[in-house]
């Protein structure tokens, strides 16, 4: 049997020789950082342009509010938008040695993005796979989340490296799924399930986003991009149906502009979603 890792523990298997091998972050990951975060969720779409990181950014404010010690990684290396939906731009994450501070915004939610790590950002991030991985499992061991109740996952749409990655390392992660109510994002939205399924990711549940539009003259309802086929899916395919998020356009001026939607305009019936949402993912009650 080979001699104990004397970096990660693992007894057997392990080729740590300077730098620990895969099977030796896992442990690092495991024991050092995520043991500490109750419950991981992974925020992944079908298609790009489902509001996927506004709706990350939201319940991530939406739990903080809540008093919940809540961690949002954006692991869109990208196309980072998170550091400029809550204002962040032009941070700089700081570190010592192999730790990495996350950015703190009150009361409770740390962030952490390659938009952090970035000169300006505009600058393009042009990795192939391999380098994406690297920089995730960065991200994994080295931010110092602390103990914390939630850390949501930004990834970028699709089934690539991104989820793959977070499959593969945080394999006790569960899956939010978002959605539009048209035809092409929920055809999308089904290759999203299988990814989950065939990886053995738990999805947590589905969220359908911009799921009609409130008139604001008449104040009838109008459904821009369909409505109610994101239930529908979920009802299908036996996942929970978390909510539908409507069209708002203080939302996508919040996040344009850098202020929490919630924080903003708590009393819309966006923000209402946002918070029973919360509450499905295990917040008990929400206070006003």
């Amino acid at each position: 049997m080979d001699q104990q890792c004397k970096t990660c523990n693992v007894q057997e298997g392990c080729s740590h020789k300077g730098q620990p091998d895969d099977r030796c972050i896992e442990e690092l990951i495991r024991k050092d950082r995520l043991n500490k975060i109750k419950k991981k969720f992974l925020i992944m779409s079908g298609k790009g342009g489902v509001g996927k990181t506004t709706v990350a950014v939201n319940l991530a404010i939406a739990l903080s509010l809540r008093g919940k010690k809540t961690g949002l990684l954006d692991i869109d290396i990208h196309g980072p938008n998170v550091p400029k939906m809550l204002g962040l731009q032009g941070k700089r994450a700081a570190g010592s040695g192999t730790e990495l501070s996350p950015i703190f915004i009150p009361p409770s939610l740390k962030v952490m993005s390659i938009g952090f790590l970035l000169e300006e950002s505009k600058d393009a991030v042009i990795w192939r796979g391999p380098l994406k991985m690297h920089v995730i499992e960065q991200f994994l061991t080295e931010v110092s989340w602390g103990e914390s109740d939630y850390l949501l996952i930004d990834a970028p749409p699709g089934t690539g490296d991104e989820p793959l990655s977070i499959a593969q390392l945080v394999p006790e992660a569960e899956a939010i799924i978002v959605t539009t109510g048209q035809e092409v994002s929920l055809l999308d939205v089904s290759k999203s399930i299988t990814f989950c399924r065939k990886t053995g990711m738990k999805i947590a549940g589905l969220i359908e986003n911009m799921s009609g539009f409130s008139c604001p003259h008449c104040g009838k309802d109008i459904n821009l991009f369909k409505s109610g086929g994101g239930e529908q899916l979920a009802l299908k395919e036996e996942i929970r149906f978390l909510g539908a998020i409507p069209i708002d356009p203080e939302i996508v001026n919040c996040g344009d502009n850098g202020i929490a939607y919630l924080k903003e305009y708590p009393q819309t019936r966006g923000s209402d979603i946002f918070k029973k949402i919360a509450i499905e993912l295990g917040v008990e009650e929400y206070e006003s």
